[in-house]
């Protein structure tokens, strides 16, 4: 008989409960994180309308996305519905649905997973968690909301307890707009933003061959690698653009909203985790302001952990009524693979249960029961072992899955005494099960 192949999918991530136990703790703060700064979580649906899905996408996206097909139906172009690529989509098919019992500016949080077609390679995955949060404003959504989106997420990130810098870096796209104006350079815009996106994976030779090869003069050329070379604190990169003289009011209203986003970040005490950057643009042509990506400096290997920004009008494509908004998203599949492979991430310890019961025999099953639940109604963690293996398998067994063993026995059962055995120090004491309260109070008095 031919055994069929038991290995996971490509693109797929598949953990040891050691390490699902880190990637959960993981989710659970950012989630938390969230929440504390008045995110509101909502779940959409992982399979939505094709047409739903593909309102705002084209060309690769298109290409990577999962449709569903009724089995025995060999036409991919009959499907209707397909696998949700992101969050964002979604969302915005929400908020139209929704819109009238909803309370705006609405902020909201997205955890779960999505799906893309992409060839699968290290650190890249078809089916992966992304953690997204946005505030969506109906007609207008002040500028501030800006800070609080970045300000969360670095919050979300800190929690990872990581031994190493977060920085944000942050730009507006409306300065490189304007800037790309007062050079007369509107019509090479897409090619120039392309170039600038991809600078820090190319050489700065390379970078300077691309921008000659639009047929851009030497001066130009110039111009454009100075400013994209611009970065550091509000202070210093504001005032530099300020003292390039450029009177486009695209340009000027771009460097405004970045000093005020920047200062909101300072006045939050987070002048240390900030950066101006000319060099962030994000890639998606959808953002329309604020943009920004988060980096471990001294692991630019790594490269973004993360990122974000504005956009004028969510729903554009669904409805009449704009609503504009800001998000940010951690990609915590991606992120949790680069930074465990990096060793950047604890192990977690206290992962144990509090209890693991160990009956004789059959006979001690419902005692053991009755054990465990009261055990749980404190607030206790707790397994039952049903084996008929030696009981020093049984121990061992319990040794590796609970910080503390309970043998019950028939002698245990008449007289309700228990002894539990704490396997770290080998102490074993007589406990109360009626009057322990949290795992804390584990020794009776």
């Amino acid at each position: 008989m031919k055994k069929i192949n038991t290995s996971k999918v490509s693109g797929t991530q598949e953990l040891l409960p050691e390490a699902q136990a880190i990637f959960n703790n993981l989710k659970h703060n950012i989630s938390r994180i969230y929440h504390s700064h008045g995110y509101h979580e909502i779940e959409t649906p992982t399979i939505e309308r094709t047409e739903i899905l593909l309102a705002k996408a084209g060309g690769d996206t298109e290409k990577q996305v999962y449709k569903l097909i009724k089995t025995g139906d060999k036409s991919i172009e009959s499907a209707d519905q397909a696998l949700r690529f992101d969050h964002t989509v979604p969302l915005a098919r929400y908020i139209v649905e929704h819109e009238n019992s909803l309370t705006f500016p609405f902020k909201v949080s997205q955890l779960g997973l999505n799906f893309r077609g992409e060839r699968a390679q290290k650190g890249r995955f078809r089916e992966f968690y992304q953690l997204d949060i946005d505030v969506i404003g109906r007609g207008e959504l002040p500028l501030a909301y800006d800070a609080d989106v970045i300000s969360t997420l670095l919050a979300a990130l800190n929690s990872f307890n990581l031994d190493t810098l977060i920085l944000a870096r942050i730009n507006n796209r409306k300065i490189l707009t304007g800037f790309l104006n007062s050079l007369d350079l509107n019509d090479k815009s897409s090619d120039i933003m392309s170039i600038i996106d991809h600078a820090e994976k190319v050489t700065p030779e390379q970078t300077k061959f691309d921008f000659e090869a639009l047929g851009l003069d030497k001066s130009t050329v110039k111009k454009l690698l100075a400013f994209i070379d611009l970065h550091g604190p509000r202070s210093e990169v504001v005032a530099t653009l300020g003292n390039l003289e450029i009177t486009d009011p695209l340009y000027l209203e771009g460097v405004t909203e970045l000093d005020q986003t920047l200062y909101l970040l300072e006045s939050a005490g987070l002048a240390d985790q900030i950066s101006a950057d000319m060099k962030i643009i994000r890639g998606l042509d959808y953002y329309t302001g604020t943009v920004f990506e988060f980096i471990l400096p001294e692991h630019k290997n790594i490269g973004s952990i993360a990122g974000g920004g504005r956009y004028d009008n969510l729903t554009k494509h669904f409805s009449d009524q704009p609503f504009p908004g800001v998000g940010g998203s951690i990609g915590l599949t991606r992120l949790f693979f680069i930074l465990n492979e990096a060793n950047l991430l604890d192990p977690i310890t206290d992962s144990l249960l509090d209890y693991c019961l160990i009956p004789m025999s059959e006979h001690e099953y419902d005692e053991s029961i009755s054990v465990a639940d009261k055990l749980r109604a404190k607030g206790h963690t707790v397994t039952i072992i049903y084996s008929g293996k030696k009981l020093g398998d049984r121990i061992s067994y319990a040794a590796k899955v609970a910080k503390n063993g309970i043998v019950i026995g028939e002698s245990e059962v008449t007289s309700k005494t228990f002894q539990a055995k704490n396997f770290q120090t080998g102490e074993s004491t007589v406990i109360n099960i009626d009057v322990i309260s949290n795992p804390e109070d584990f020794w009776a008095d």
